[in-house]
């Protein structure tokens, strides 16, 4: 890969049902920037999308459910629920209230408030409308 240098070493790879739309809360949501769209050869589902929100990057892409077999991937709203939450690590705790109300805002659902934690963090969750689930870090101030 000629451009290895430019990617991170991780790179969550959602899957959704709805890629334009999902492109649409992510920029609504988290300020999302899309760097980089590739549409599928039906012209309606999104192929590949490359997104920086938060100083890191997702990649994002429609659901094909016609292709089956071993590493098939589905979007939350197909597969009966998400498998992993997204962390996002801010600097201050007023900056995880901000993201949630920001993102509940956009059509995001609260599934675990804002609170401060044992492990002396303010920590919450949301679910965005595609069933991605968005966890909100920061040490207390």
């Amino acid at each position: 890969m000629a451009d290895r240098d430019r990617h991170p070493k991780v790179e969550p790879h959602l899957c959704v049902a709805g890629g334009a739309e999902a492109l649409a809360f992510y920029r609504k949501a988290f300020g999302a920037k899309v760097v980089m769209t590739v549409p599928a050869q039906d012209g309606v589902r999104l192929l590949h999308a490359t997104v920086q929100l938060f100083g890191g990057e997702v990649l994002v892409h429609d659901e094909f459910p016609e292709t089956t077999g071993p590493g098939s991937v589905r979007a939350p709203t197909s597969a009966g629920g998400p498998s992993v939450a997204i962390n996002v690590n801010l600097a201050s705790a007023a900056e995880v209230d901000a993201a949630i109300d920001r993102a509940v805002d956009a059509g995001a659902v609260v599934v675990m408030p804002a609170d401060n934690t044992f492990w002396n963090a303010r920590y919450g969750r949301v679910q965005d409308p595609f069933g991605h689930v968005w966890a909100f870090n920061a040490p207390l101030d």
